[in-house]
């Protein structure tokens, strides 16, 4: 966009349009806000000069301030208040910065408008004049190879284009002039993200497995119309197409609307004239108004005269590099071809292919690959006067043409078999097929070309078809034996565990074993023969059944001998509730059908209820008395528990009870120890052993009087003088007593009563109660006379 000062400054949006520009600007080309921060690295800047660099990490009206970064520091400055006109906001955004404010272009191409594109495409419309338009291709196909199916117009949006299920067949994309876009050229492009008429399309092609058709979608609008083809290699399988667009579709296409975009050519480089350079501009951007001093043109080198009198003069050129087909390639290729003498039989695709580093440009301005055939013209130096040839420094060395390389073919290649992309296994798991397309091609001057399959008939023909396998499938797997039938008498049935295990012994999806034998049955019948009604009793017991689980036995009258009053065991003898005399023992008795089923609480609902389905009569008994044997008294030593050790350390004794008893049947009586003197008596006393005795602190009674006294010694175990017992621990000696006021000398009733007092005082033997009451006279003021001790 162009504008002088003056519109800059009055920031009118309607005044600011955006221009196109005819390609993008070059990845090399620096960043415009780049050069305006490196513009200050000669500049000091607090008596220091830096590489400045871009910083961007900024909001709202910072934006489009020149705020630069010196490289390897943490601080940025802000150099002027306004970048230049045309740099965007931010990088990757399409706002633009114009006097120090941040645009935004709408889709009319007009600074600050705020128009957007509506569902059909339309700038500012109001999806008023969207129109969908759908259907499906279901028309069977015409031959092999590629057929056109659908257009689609320029200005169409929300594309939707896929095959109702999987097939052979493959949809491709062309431009205008039949330029391939997708699957072009009998190639199998793979699945991704194609430009094409304006706007990006998606092509998918999902695994068979997932039951779906390959597809392309696209979000809009078109620019141009596209074709839709299908590459048949079978029936047509239905094609289901939609898209959105605007109604009329004159208004889309009208010239003076919106200007035609002119088709994708093979771009020429031309020579422009030095009078009138064109700055290259990038489409979304603005650039201000820069005058520009004209650059005089080179002076050609002036020859002295009848110095040089030769020139420089085509005669010719080199032979072609290219043996046969074409010597010049308008742009580098990525795909794999299989060429004549390399054919592997390998399949062909295209996400494989290696690119070419760099396409070298001839002097057409054309793009030669690096595989193509070129020549280079001949130059000579020619005598002007006599046109004879001279030597090299005859002519004016800088005057030389250059020898750039031209394209150049020659007769037509060799025909060769060029293979497809393999398609998927035709089964997930287990041996299966894979099958490819196979074409035959042939180079010649104007590009390659597909070829009746005759042409490549002398030459080996490669595989359409080879075998694959994903993965082994699983096989059936009998995980258990079979269970006990469900019944215990009729038909029942029974089960066992079958699953379907893969290589690895893990248990997968049943469907993987599939395709292999039948699955075992996990399931059958089971007769356990017709069911009849019985009474059914547990074992004899000394006590009563408890709620548990228990084994019944069916009715048995010949187990058990009737003796009198008593019954016995025939075959073994139970425990009686009574060890002599006369006991009891108990069973239970239910009335049960052989093909019931019990489990834990249902026996005493089974006999409450059941008993009405067998005989009455026929019910065994649940009870019985026992006898294992007559009673006799007996006598014994009873002993109680043993009491606490005599001594908190060391050694001790412990004693306890030990009495006579005499038993008669269950009643126990306590009797003289004579009864039960041939019996040994049980000791009534053993030594004992406590904790380890340490050294500790003992002391005298308190003395009486008005301060008391006690001695205080540290005793080791066997009572003998220590010096270990704990300092902390040491009782005190002395503590006050009486506090209340004494008289100043001993009353009358404090006398001593013995001639030895001296000697008790002298032996400091006051302390002693004994001494202080028989001496208090001498004891009392020897107490005043003292001055008091520390504890």
């Amino acid at each position: 966009m162009f504008w002088g000062e003056r519109a800059a400054e009055s920031l009118q949006p309607s005044a600011l349009t955006l221009c196109p520009r005819p390609q993008p600007c070059p990845p090399e080309q620096p960043d415009p806000r780049a050069l305006q921060c490196a513009a200050f690295d000669s500049q000091e800047f607090m008596g220091q000069l830096y590489q400045w660099e871009p910083f961007t990490e900024v909001q709202g009206s910072q934006r489009c301030e020149l705020n630069c970064r010196p490289r390897g520091f943490r601080f940025y400055v802000r150099h002027t208040e306004k970048v230049q006109d045309g740099t965007l906001c931010q990088p990757g955004a399409p706002d633009i910065c114009v006097a120090g404010h941040c645009l935004s272009p709408g889709c009319d191409g007009i600074l600050g408008s705020g128009r957007r594109p509506d569902g059909c495409g339309v700038c500012g419309g109001d999806n008023s004049t969207c129109r969908l338009v759908s259907g499906n291709l279901t028309e069977r196909g015409g031959p092999l190879g590629y057929q056109k199916i659908l257009r689609i117009p320029a200005g169409a949006s929300r594309l939707q284009i896929a095959q109702l299920r999987p097939s052979s067949n493959y949809l491709a994309l062309r431009g205008p002039g039949g330029q391939s876009i997708i699957n072009g050229n009998w190639a199998v492009d793979p699945p991704g993200s194609y430009v094409a008429g304006g706007t990006v399309f998606r092509y998918d092609r999902p695994p068979r497995e997932e039951g779906k058709g390959e597809s392309l979608s696209a979000d809009g609008p078109t620019t141009q119309p596209v074709d839709v083809y299908m590459i048949f290699q079978e029936e047509n399988p239905g094609v289901f197409y939609q898209y959105v667009i605007s109604s009329p579709a004159s208004v889309l296409e009208n010239p003076t609307l919106e200007p035609p975009v002119p088709q994708l050519q093979p771009e020429v480089l031309r020579v422009e004239p030095a009078s009138a350079p064109r700055p290259a501009r990038t489409p979304g951007t603005l650039q201000r108004q820069v005058r520009i001093p004209q650059m005089p043109a080179p002076p050609h080198p002036r020859t002295p005269s009848g110095s040089l009198t030769g020139y420089w003069k085509r005669v010719g050129h080199s032979e072609c590099s290219a043996s046969c087909g074409r010597g010049e390639a308008p742009h580098l290729s990525s795909r794999q071809c299989t060429r004549p003498g390399i054919l592997d039989g390998s399949p062909r695709h295209r996400s494989g292919a290696l690119l070419a580093l760099g396409p070298e440009p001839s002097a057409s301005g054309a793009t030669l690959s690096p595989s193509s055939g070129v020549w280079r013209p001949i130059f000579l130096c020619i005598s002007r006067e006599s046109g004879e040839e001279l030597e090299e420094h005859s002519c004016a060395v800088g005057a030389r043409p250059p020898t750039s390389p031209e394209p150049c073919h020659g007769p037509p290649c060799p025909p060769y078999w060029e293979a497809g992309e393999w398609t998927s296994c035709s089964r997930s798991c287990g041996p299966g097929t894979q099958h490819r397309q196979l074409h035959c091609r042939q180079e010649f001057g104007g590009g390659g070309s597909s070829v009746p399959p005759e042409r490549c008939s002398h030459l080996p023909r490669p595989n359409v078809t080879q075998p694959c396998q994903l993965r082994l499938c699983g096989h059936w797997e009998v995980g258990s034996s079979w269970s006990q039938c469900s019944v215990r008498c009729g038909r029942g049935q029974r089960n066992r565990q079958v699953r379907c295990v893969g290589n690895n012994g893990d248990e997968v999806s049943e469907q993987e074993c599939a395709s292999g034998p039948p699955r075992p049955p996990s399931k059958e019948a089971c007769d356990m023969g017709p069911c009849t009604t019985a009474w059914f009793h547990s074992d004899w017991s000394s006590k009563l059944p408890g709620p548990g689980p228990r084994h019944l036995l069916p009715r048995a009258p010949t187990l058990l001998l009737v003796t009198g009053s008593l019954l016995h065991a025939g075959h073994s003898s139970p425990q009686c509730s009574a060890e002599c005399g006369t006991g009891i023992q108990r069973r239970s008795v239910v009335c049960l059908g052989s093909g019931e089923a019990l489990s834990a609480g249902q026996e005493a609902a089974g006999a409450a209820t059941g008993e009405q389905s067998c005989p009455p009569g026929s019910r065994p008994p649940d009870m019985r008395a026992c006898s294992l044997r007559p009673c006799e008294m007996t006598w014994c030593w009873y002993t109680g528990p043993w009491g606490e050790c005599s001594s908190e350390c060391g050694s001790g004794t412990q004693r306890r009870d030990v009495i006579c008893v005499s038993k008669l049947g269950t009643e126990f009586n306590v009797t003289s120890p004579s009864n039960c003197s041939h019996l040994p008596r049980p000791p009534t006393l053993q030594p004992c052993q406590g904790q380890a005795c340490q050294d500790r602190w003992f002391s005298t009674p308190w003395s009486p009087g008005g301060v008391q006294m006690r001695e205080v010694q540290c005793l080791s175990a066997n009572q003998t003088l220590s010096t270990r017992c704990p300092p902390h621990l040491r009782p005190s000696r002395k503590r006050p007593c009486n506090s209340q006021p004494c008289s100043q000398r001993p009353d009358d009733q404090c006398k001593d009563s013995s001639p030895h007092c001296p000697l008790v005082v002298q032996a400091r033997l006051c302390v002693y109660p004994y001494y202080t009451a028989t001496c208090c006279r001498s004891c009392a003021h020897v107490l005043e006379r003292s001055p008091p001790e520390p504890a």
